[in-house]
C-alpha cells in the first residue's frame, strides 16, 4: 500500500495507517528535524507532526509526495514550538542544534525559528553540491564557509585561481537552484 492509500485510510480513522505511515517517515523527519532542533525537542515535534497529519488527513491532496507534505508539518511545529519560547530559549535551542560555529543572527527583530528553518534549508542545498571533498564543496567551504580569497583557496587546492572561480560560480548555480532562487531574485 502506498503513502497515498494510508492517508485516506487515516482520514477514515485508521489508526495502524498511522502506526504505518509513521514507521515510514519519522526516523528521516527526526533527522531533518535534529538540524533544527535540540535532540531533546524532536521527539515532541515528531508526535506532534504525526497528530497534526491525523487531524489534516481529511484535506490531504495527493499531488505531490506524501513524504513532502509530511515535512511541511513538521516545519510547522518545529516552528510552533521555537515561537512559543521566548526569545533567550529560542536562541539557545537555535544554538543547542548542532548548528555552525558561528551563530544565526539573533538581532532583536529576528525570529530565531526562521533562523533555524533558514539553516535547514541551506545545509540541504550545500547537500547538492556533492559529498564532502568533492570539488565545488571545497571551494564553498573554503570561500564561504571560511572566507579564504580566492588565491588561497587555490594554493590550498592546488589549481589556478580560473578554476577556482569557476567552481564557485558553479557551487553557486547548484544553490541557486537547490534554493529555487532566481538570479537577482528571491525566493
Amino acid at each position: 500500500m502506498d503513502d497515498d492509500e494510508l492517508v485516506a485510510r487515516i482520514a477514515a480513522g485508521d489508526d495502524t495507517a498511522l502506526r504505518e505511515l509513521f514507521g515510514r517517515h519519522a526516523s528521516w523527519l527526526a533527522v531533518r528535524l535534529r538540524s533544527m532542533l535540540p535532540a531533546a525537542d524532536v521527539e515532541d515535534v515528531l508526535q506532534e507532526t504525526f497528530l497534526a497529519a491525523w487531524r489534516g488527513a481529511c484535506g490531504y491532496r495527493p499531488h505531490g509526495a506524501c513524504g513532502g507534505w509530511l515535512w511541511g508539518i513538521a516545519r510547522r511545529q518545529a516552528a510552533l514550538l521555537l515561537r512559543r519560547r521566548g526569545p533567550a530559549d529560542q536562541a539557545a535551542a537555535v544554538l543547542s542544534a548542532g548548528q555552525a560555529a558561528d551563530p544565526p543572527d539573533l538581532t532583536p527583530g529576528a525570529d530565531p525559528a526562521e533562523i533555524a528553518l533558514a539553516r535547514a534549508e541551506l545545509a540541504a542545498a550545500v547537500a547538492a553540491l556533492g559529498p564532502d571533498g568533492s570539488p565545488e564543496r571545497e571551494v564553498w567551504r573554503l570561500m564561504y564557509e571560511q572566507d579564504r580569497p580566492v588565491a588561497e583557496v587555490a594554493e590550498l587546492l592546488g589549481v589556478p585561481p580560473g578554476t577556482v572561480k569557476s567552481r564557485a560560480h558553479r557551487a553557486r548555480r547548484l544553490l541557486r537552484a537547490a534554493l529555487h532562487v532566481a538570479e537577482g531574485g528571491t525566493r
